[in-house]
């Protein structure tokens, strides 16, 4: 697609410079090789100057990923319909839900030739059942309906199961609807290698949030304890202002335990997974989770989940074992089958990296994208509200 974006603008609003850096740089590279002039916009802080040295301009915009708050998000829906006013994006590529929503709201006022949601996952907002959070579901149900059937506006979901679910609960016309399979991996970066020597590893690479089905691993470990089986539980990444998020004192308390290790944050992934045996995530709902796909490139077996986005990677006897949502026993009986037979482990390992290769390469899910971008730039679906 060289020189296909020539003259056009693209905008990428995502709620963290390190979300973009991790998710969705090689997006904005391709966008910048075919031609474009990229922006992007978000809660500049650590990846600024990394986004700059792409040759990328950059925008901060006040996110507050903490909750709602209708005050302070009012505040990012005007700096963002600022935004969008003074530089006339000719696409913007919104990730995620917030700035799904409020830049949707800015793209309409702004009158945006072309917009992309990109809806990660449907998050806490949609995991959660408490009071407040069933107020405002239906809200922002109306809100996704009324904004995903704008003209020219395309949804891409990661999974055939969010692809339902917006065209059949929220209403939004399946002819604005793409499935494009996760964020992509590299493939180059992450290879499979030799397991380590010494006792199995599982390694879970996440946000130590609950809904990733943290507790339901730890609890995991403690059984595994109880059996004797000889397996090392791995935690690997930040907590942050979700509000799943494990407060630091119960993660220490679990390591001073002696149930799992808590590694905190880690700028090398690859290494994570080559220091171990199993990738696992047993999370409650995603859209495709990232860590996984690196695992399995990695040529891990991977344990998680039988939800949206888990069983996209985690195919039962060919990439890995499933278990049952906020389960505990099957979860610590995967593991055991796997700590304790390495030829199954290498047989799915094997069979994960072969899906990596030819489903969820960087290269194949970055071709889509840009494909759907020129299909945006030319007039895309024409229905309107």
């Amino acid at each position: 697609m060289s020189g296909a974006l020539t003259g056009k603008t693209v905008l990428y609003l995502v709620t963290e410079d390190w979300y973009f850096w991790s998710h969705r740089l090689p997006f904005a590279r391709a966008a910048r090789d075919a031609g474009a002039r990229v922006i992007v916009a978000s809660r500049m802080a650590a990846h600024r100057d990394r986004i700059l040295a792409e040759g990328f301009e950059a925008a901060d915009i006040p996110f507050d990923r903490s909750g709602l708050n209708p005050l302070r998000d009012l505040k990012t829906v005007r700096a963002i319909l600022s935004l969008y006013r003074q530089e006339k994006p000719d696409l913007v590529h919104h990730v995620a839900m917030k700035p799904v929503l409020y830049g949707g709201i800015a793209a309409a006022l702004a009158k945006i030739p072309a917009v992309i949601n990109a809806m990660a996952g449907l998050g806490f907002l949609f995991i959660a059942d408490g009071l407040k959070i069933r107020m405002i579901r239906p809200v922002v149900e109306w809100s996704f309906r009324k904004l995903g059937n704008r003209r020219n506006t395309v949804l891409i979901v990661q999974n055939g199961d969010d692809a339902d679910l917006f065209a059949d609960r929220i209403g939004v016309a399946r002819d604005r609807i793409r499935v494009i399979r996760g964020s992509g991996v590299d493939i180059d970066r992450f290879r499979p290698g030799p397991e380590p020597e010494g006792v199995p590893v599982a390694v879970c690479v996440s946000r130590m949030l609950w809904d990733k089905g943290i507790g339901e691993l730890v609890e995991a470990a403690r059984i595994l304890q109880q059996r004797g089986v000889t397996i090392r539980i791995r935690l690997v990444g930040p907590t942050d202002a979700n509000p799943a998020s494990i407060p630091v004192a119960t993660l220490k308390a679990w390591q001073d335990s002696g149930l799992v290790e808590v590694a905190g944050p880690s700028d090398d992934i690859p290494g994570a997974y080559r220091d171990a045996h199993i990738a696992v995530l047993p999370s409650y709902r995603e859209g495709l989770p990232k860590s996984l796909l690196e695992g399995a490139a990695c040529g891990r077996p991977v344990v998680a989940t039988d939800v949206p986005g888990c069983r996209e990677i985690c195919r039962d006897g060919e990439t890995g074992i499933r278990v049952p949502l906020k389960s505990v026993a099957p979860l610590a009986d995967a593991l055991q089958r796997l700590a304790e037979d390495a030829g199954l482990r290498r047989k799915l390992g094997d069979g994960a990296r072969r899906a990596v290769e030819t489903e969820f390469a960087e290269a194949i899910v970055v071709g889509e994208t840009m494909a759907l971008y020129k299909q945006a730039l030319q007039g895309g679906p024409k229905n309107e509200l």
